[in-house]
């Protein structure tokens, strides 16, 4: 009972610790397990395991195959909730860099990486490609955490961001075929048995899974699972299909459940965000759990297997080698210059979904007894490790040597996508500024990507826009929704990571009707709430410039503006065609001759 206390207690600390230094989980909850499994050998009183998950086969915290058995179901879970996010819209959308990126880049990988190994360890070809297979994917989970630290021109972090998004269920697909042709009939043997009993495998996941996946919509459209039933019988039903599908054939589970996350998240499925919320929440519990017992299990033994030059020199053709190679020939005739091309050579991290699906495969192919399965789970820990270690601790510091780190962050945020915001964003968008609307009223977000403005469907109540590495460029914070709660709590809790040049928010209704005419964070004008921009935009959707001749000047014309109803300032253009906000202007900003003033409403000059 205490160890199995301490490793979900141990797990979610390395998760909290994680967060806390903006690393990859990974890496901490890796090293855990070793700490707590192989190297605790060395300072144990009786030369044994802190955490012993199987113990001469029979004994430990999962004797048996029982190890084997609760892998296999987490990682069916995890990989459902990659397949969940795999939307074909996106790959349509991402641009051809990326979708290249995702499969000419995969295929470098794997061909170049299974050649190397093979050569280099001396292992068999299926093992080999079977190791290369597992490496191809980075994931969301790696990379988000290090580019989050690092302020990024947009295009980067969209690359990086999703090659790890799409990749990883594709990725994990390609494994889980590779596998299963080894595995098939207990050998490794090209065959026509082997051929035929593949096929099989492949024909039942996919069936199986692609029949669950709408069985499961069916049951959610015509409201046949009551709502708070909804997470618990998903759950289950993602563990019936990986065990029926494995009794129709052996091994075809986790081909399964990946295909039935692909198809139901392409699904218009209403349920579909409350069911990748509670299985992010499943996900990042097993993932605790998974990798500490899995680092844990191994031994010293294995560890030594990769105490060799050979191992350095795989790594480096993997890392300096393989990945360049597949980025530059995925990103030619792209818009990318070359030192961005650089910058995302260098920056692969392999994360969950390669360690915890090469933990199961080195179990199985282990009690198969096929030749050189030994080597699959340490020289997957030893990517995983090194390519983790090596981009959290240099990953900053290449940006700025590559040239590709934002020295200065002028994107603006517009929270709320009203026609105030929309008129806002389009005018900055025409002067060369990023503008990114947020809203959680879908029918805003519509209309003001119809304008051709970059908007997200979020609620700055959840997490969202934290995780969204893309947003790394952003400096300026405008809170403009309809709600004073709304606005008061986006500017508490981004601030510090949105308004590095400045957060502001409209007044408040209720601070109009109590006379506070300069509440802190105040933006444009004193004397207008949502009401009163709103009807301006209504009756006036004009954007209006004019030009400053003095500091009295700029003074008189802002008098004017603000003693009009129909008019409201918003921001002044200095002689560079910087825009600034009209709130964020320093006490010590000199007007100059030849500024603009913009504002928006009825025309009064």
């Amino acid at each position: 009972m205490l160890e199995l206390a301490g490793i979900i207690i141990l797990g979610i600390i390395a998760q909290w610790f994680a967060w806390k230094l903006k690393i990859p989980a990974i890496l901490p909850l890796i090293l855990i397990g070793l700490f707590v499994g192989p190297l605790s050998t060395y300072i144990s009183e009786d030369g044994t395991k802190w955490i012993e998950p199987v113990w001469n086969g029979v004994e430990g915290l999962f004797p048996g195959e029982k190890l084997f058995s609760f892998v296999s179901l987490s990682i069916s879970i995890i990989l459902f909730e990659g397949g969940l996010t795999l939307k074909k819209d996106e790959i349509l959308n991402v641009g051809p860099s990326i979708v290249k990126l995702i499969t000419l880049g995969s295929a470098v990988t794997f061909f170049g990486a299974g050649i190397a190994t093979h050569f280099i360890f001396d292992l068999s070809w299926a093992i080999s490609f079977l190791f290369s297979a597992l490496i191809i994917v980075t994931g969301p989970t790696v990379i988000g955490p290090i580019l989050r630290n690092i302020p990024l021109k947009k295009d980067v972090s969209a690359v990086l961001k999703w090659e790890g998004i799409l990749i990883d269920p594709i990725g994990a697909l390609v494994a889980v075929l590779v596998f299963e042709f080894i595995s098939v009939e207990g050998g490794y043997e090209y065959t026509k048995d082997a051929l035929i009993e593949f096929g099989k495998i492949v024909i039942i996941g996919l069936s199986i899974g692609f029949t669950s996946a709408y069985a499961l919509f069916y049951a959610l459209k015509f409201k046949l699972i009551p709502h708070y039933l909804l997470n618990v019988i998903t759950l289950a039903s993602v563990l019936a299909v990986f065990v029926l599908s494995d009794l129709f054939a052996h091994e075809s589970g986790l081909l399964a459940v990946v295909v039935m996350g692909m198809v139901l998240g392409n699904l218009k499925v209403a349920e579909l965000k409350e069911i990748l919320y509670f299985k992010e929440s499943l996900s990042v519990l097993l993932i605790s759990i998974l990798f500490i017992l899995l680092a844990a299990n191994m031994n010293v033994e294995d560890m030594m297997l990769l105490y060799r030059w050979e191992t350095l020199v795989l790594f480096a053709i993997v890392i300096f080698v393989l990945r360049p190679i597949g980025v530059f020939l995925s990103t030619s005739n792209s818009g990318l210059k070359f030192n961005e091309k650089l910058f995302i050579s260098w920056v692969g991290p392999r994360g969950i979904v390669a360690a915890g699906i090469a933990s199961l495969f080195g179990l199985k192919l282990i009690m198969l007894e096929v030749p050189g399965a030994k080597y699959i789970t340490p020289l997957v820990f030893m990517i995983v490790l090194g390519t983790v270690l090596l981009n959290a601790t240099t990953a900053r510091i290449f940006a700025k040597v590559a040239g590709v780190f934002l020295k200065s962050s002028d994107g603006i945020i517009l929270v709320g996508a009203s026609n105030f915001s929309r008129l806002i964003g389009t005018y900055l968008k025409k002067n060369n500024r990023r503008v990114v609307l947020i809203d959680s009223n879908v029918n805003n977000i519509n209309k003001a990507k119809s304008l051709g403005l970059e908007a997200i469907e979020g609620d700055v109540y959840t997490d969202e826009l934290l995780e969204d590495v893309e947003l790394s460029d952003i400096g300026f914070l405008l809170a403009l929704t309809g709600s004073a709660a709304v606005n008061e709590y986006t500017i508490e809790k981004y601030h510090h990571i949105f308004g590095e040049h400045g957060s502001f928010r409209i007044i408040s209704t209720d601070e109009l009707k109590e006379g506070n005419t300069k509440p802190s964070k105040n933006l444009f004008t004193h004397k207008d709430d949502f009401i009163n921009l709103s009807e301006v935009v209504r009756d006036f959707p004009l954007v209006n410039e004019v030009t400053v001749n003095s500091s009295e000047h700029y003074y008189k014309l802002l008098k004017d503006i603000n003693d009009e109803l129909h008019a409201i300032p918003m921001f002044l253009k200095d002689n560079q065609g910087i825009i600034h906000i009209i709130s964020s202007l320093e006490e010590s900003f000199k007007i100059e001759k030849e500024n603009t003033l913009i504002y928006i409403g009825k025309t009064i000059i």
